[in-house]
């Protein structure tokens, strides 16, 4: 990648009019150069302004740096210079999903899944999964439960609440899992930090695409297809693996867990996970 992204910038310095930076600001963004890519794709933007492309680049910049509204108001623009647009619905349905706000995240995702996208159609199963199941989120008009401390993680009350996919295989309270889709949508589990807070947005925007660049370097290696990685931070011992459909399951322990025992839960995790993907259910029983 970083030939390409030295020959795009190239490119564009000798051109600053192509189209070129739509490529190159990607690139950036997958390498989490976040701030380089958000210049690029402003740029772009400003020679090439009716470009649904160059917008629909600038909202996933702008989920990526966690402004949210930004995002919205790009993906807005795309659909109204290309109405239906699969890649604005998907986005507008991840930020609704993240949201609390259900019935619109299905309603943005259902209008995707006409792409046949792999992850569109798991995040649109795991967002009707929970419109059934999901009646713990808070909303404007009515919160289901008081409001947790500012940064506290509160459990969900229903057994079904996809948060819970992987509650019953996390004994100690150093573990946690989540499972995303390719596009950083949160499906289920959830991320806690060490300070108790939930963190499963940020690590979903900080992870989006990492499976296709892990991809990409084991074919460049010839190492065949990646089955699990797994590190050490100065927090916790991480493990990743892929999911079905593109996606990517994180499980996250403390320092001192053997890396034996990680690999061991992420192995039942992507067990539980497979399960609930394809037939909805948690823990035997089903939530569809």
């Amino acid at each position: 990648m970083a030939d390409d992204v030295r020959r795009w910038s190239e490119e564009l310095a000798r051109e600053p009019g192509s189209l070129v930076f739509l490529q190159l600001g990607d690139a950036l963004r997958r390498r989490q150069q976040f701030d380089l890519a958000h210049k690029v794709a402003l740029r772009g933007l400003e020679r090439h302004p009716h470009n649904a492309d160059a917008h629909d680049l600038l909202a996933r910049i702008a989920v990526d740096r966690g402004d949210f509204a930004r995002a919205r108001d790009e993906w807005n623009a795309v659909l109204r210079l290309v109405p239906g647009h699969a890649g604005a619905m998907k986005g507008l349905g991840y930020l609704s999903y993240q949201q609390g706000r259900v019935d619109d995240a299905e309603r943005y995702l259902a209008g995707a899944a006409a792409s046949d996208e792999p992850s569109v159609a798991s995040a649109l199963r795991a967002v009707r999964r929970a419109s059934g199941n999901y009646g713990a989120i808070p909303t404007a008009a009515a919160p289901a439960d008081p409001a947790p401390a500012p940064g506290t993680y509160a459990p969900p009350a229903s057994s079904n609440d996809p948060r819970r996919l992987f509650a019953t295989l996390l004994v100690d309270d150093g573990q946690t899992a989540l499972l995303l889709d390719g596009n950083g949508l949160v499906l289920g589990g959830v991320y806690i930090d060490g300070h108790g807070g939930d963190v499963s947005q940020d690590v979903g925007a900080q992870l989006s695409g990492i499976s296709d660049e892990v991809r990409r370097s084991t074919k460049y290696l010839d190492v065949g297809e990646w089955r699990s990685i797994t590190f050490e931070t100065r927090a916790a011992v991480v493990a990743m693996a892929p999911s079905e459909d593109g996606g990517l399951l994180v499980v996250a322990a403390s320092k001192v867990t053997p890396l034996g025992l990680l690999r061991r839960l992420l192995d039942r995790c992507a067990a539980r996970a497979s399960v609930w993907l394809r037939e909805g259910r948690i823990d035997g029983e089903a939530t569809t």
